[in-house]
C-alpha cells in the first residue's frame, strides 16, 4: 500500500523546488537586471536588485555596435540545420540498434559515447586544417557539419533509449502486414515516439545555439552566431558589465523563449518510458 503524503510535506517539497529553481534561475535573473543598469550602478557596492534607475541605453548601444539579426539568423540556420541532419542520420541509427541489434551494439554505442569524452581543444588543429583546406572557415556549412558531428552521439544515444521502450511486437505486427522498413519508420515507429523524439530534437537544438568554442574558433564574421556576438563584448569591452549583460540577453532571448514554450515536451520526452 502506498505511502500517504501528508500535506505538510507537500508544502515542504514545492517551497523546496521552488526555493532550487530560483538558484538556477537567479544568474539569468541576475544578467537580465543587470542589463538595464548603467555602468555605475552594475559595479556598484553593495548591489542595487530591484531600485535602481532602469535604462534601455545598453540596448541601444548594443543595437548600434552590432548586427544581431545577422548573428540571430547564423544561429537559427546552425542550430537548425546542424539538428536536422542529425535526427535524419540517428533515426535510422537508434532504430536499428534498437531493434536489429547485433552483439556489437553496445560496444557502438560505447564507443560513439567515448568521443564526447576527449576535449574539443584536442581536435581543433587537425580540424581548423581541413576547414581552411577546404575552404569551410567562416562558413555556415562548415559549422552545421562540426555541430551535427559533435552532438550525434547524445542524440543517438537519446533515441536508442527511447525506441528500446517500443514493444517490438508493435512492428512485427507492422511487418506481418506488409510494411517496409521505410513505412515502418515514418508510420509505426515516429508517431509512437513523438515525445522522445522531440525532447531529442529540441536539447540538440539547446546544445548547438550555446556551441562557443567551434563557433569562436571557426567563424569571424560572415557565418558568426550569437555566442561570437557575445564575445565581441567580452574582449574589447570586459569591464563593462551592463553592455556584456544586454549582449547575452539578447542571445539568450530566442533559446530562452523556446524552452518556456517546450517544456511540457522537454518533460514528457525525457521521462518518457519511466511510468509503465
Amino acid at each position: 500500500m502506498a505511502q500517504r503524503v501528508t500535506t505538510g510535506r507537500k508544502v515542504f517539497n514545492t517551497a523546496a523546488a521552488f526555493f532550487v529553481g530560483f538558484l538556477i534561475f537567479f544568474p539569468i535573473l541576475w544578467m537580465v537586471l543587470a542589463s538595464f543598469k548603467t555602468e555605475l550602478e552594475a559595479f556598484a557596492m553593495p548591489p542595487s536588485f530591484l531600485f535602481f534607475d532602469w535604462t534601455t541605453e545598453n540596448y541601444a548601444v548594443v543595437q548600434e555596435r552590432s548586427d544581431y539579426l545577422h548573428h540571430a539568423m547564423n544561429s537559427v540556420i546552425i542550430a537548425g540545420g546542424s539538428t536536422l541532419i542529425a535526427m535524419a542520420i540517428a533515426i535510422p541509427a537508434a532504430w536499428a540498434m534498437a531493434f536489429a541489434p547485433s552483439h556489437r551494439t553496445k560496444d557502438i554505442l560505447l564507443w560513439m559515447l567515448s568521443t564526447k569524452m576527449m576535449p574539443s581543444v584536442g581536435v581543433l588543429v587537425p580540424i581548423y586544417l581541413i576547414f581552411r583546406d577546404f575552404g569551410l572557415l567562416d562558413s555556415r556549412a562548415g559549422l552545421v557539419f562540426v555541430l551535427c558531428l559533435g552532438n550525434l552521439p547524445i542524440v543517438v544515444w537519446m533515441l536508442f533509449t527511447y525506441f528500446k521502450e517500443i514493444p517490438k511486437d508493435i512492428l512485427e505486427a507492422a511487418r506481418m502486414d506488409g510494411a517496409t522498413t521505410l513505412k515502418e519508420l515514418v508510420y509505426v515507429l515516429t508517431p509512437m515516439a513523438i515525445p522522445g523524439l522531440a525532447s531529442t530534437l529540441l536539447l540538440n537544438v539547446i546544445l548547438a545555439w550555446n556551441e562557443a568554442f567551434w563557433t569562436l574558433n571557426l567563424t569571424t564574421s560572415e557565418a558568426a552566431p550569437l555566442t561570437t556576438f557575445i564575445a565581441s563584448y567580452s574582449s574589447p569591452e570586459g569591464l563593462f558589465w551592463a553592455k556584456l549583460s544586454a549582449a547575452s540577453t539578447l542571445a539568450i532571448a530566442p533559446i530562452l523563449v523556446l524552452g518556456w514554450f517546450s517544456q511540457k515536451q522537454l518533460v514528457r520526452g525525457l521521462t518518457f518510458g519511466a511510468v509503465k
